[in-house]
């Protein structure tokens, strides 16, 4: 019971934001992540969800002290054929229906040289597993014309779909299968600095009380 509480307060503390982080939040219009998969075993198929959102925790005095939290809206998924990707939101694929996000959060942070690995649970499918990625980031921060801070990163790695529950598959002719079980992903993403909240502008001072009229009896 002891270790089991050691080992439950230790995920805290790694999963908890450094008190000396600086929160950034993925601006989605200009973050997505990709994946490509073997295709009738001859060629790579790629597609992307448009839609990524969440937060960065960076502790730019110690990067292994930061974390990491993202939420893919899986309904977004799109492979440039509309009848494929019908397929891949149905039940026999993503199931966006049931499942219409999948979500990282990290748990470890490392270096490795110049980049950063990158551990987290991954929910897909209504399954979570750890999966580490590889980071190339974060940028240097820099101020776009309309005074927003940003940095930004790029992640990579791969997963067996089927760990996931994405088992379906057909077949072919020649042998093999159509739709590689080895899926390579790679999420690009843009963060902007969280803005402090103005402060409260202070209530007007109240007006002066009217003097009582004076009676005329």
């Amino acid at each position: 019971m002891k270790m089991f509480m050691k080992s439950a307060v230790a995920a805290l503390v790694l999963a908890a934001p450094s008190a000396f982080a600086t929160e950034y939040v993925i601006d989605s219009g200009h973050s997505s992540a990709a994946f490509s998969v073997k295709h009738m075993m001859v060629s790579n198929v790629r597609g992307a969800f448009s839609k990524v959102t969440g937060t960065a925790n960076i502790d730019e005095k110690d990067l292994t002290k930061s974390t990491i939290e993202a939420t893919i809206d899986a309904t977004t998924i799109n492979t440039n054929e509309p009848k494929r990707d019908e397929h891949l939101r149905s039940a026999e694929f993503f199931d966006t229906a049931k499942y219409p996000t999948i979500t990282f959060k990290s748990t470890k942070v490392a270096k490795a040289g110049k980049n950063l690995k990158v551990t987290g649970d991954l929910t897909l499918h209504g399954v979570t597993k750890p999966v580490v990625l590889d980071v190339e980031g974060f940028t240097t921060e820099s101020k776009d014309p309309w005074g927003n801070f940003k940095r930004g990163g790029s992640a990579t790695t791969k997963i067996n779909r089927k760990d996931f529950g994405l088992s379906w598959n057909s077949a072919i002719e020649t042998g093999g299968v159509a739709v590689g079980e080895e899926v390579a992903i790679t999420i690009d993403l843009e963060l902007n600095k969280k803005q402090e909240a103005a402060p409260a502008a202070a209530a007007p001072a109240a007006a002066p009380a009217a003097p009582a009229a004076k009676s005329t009896k």
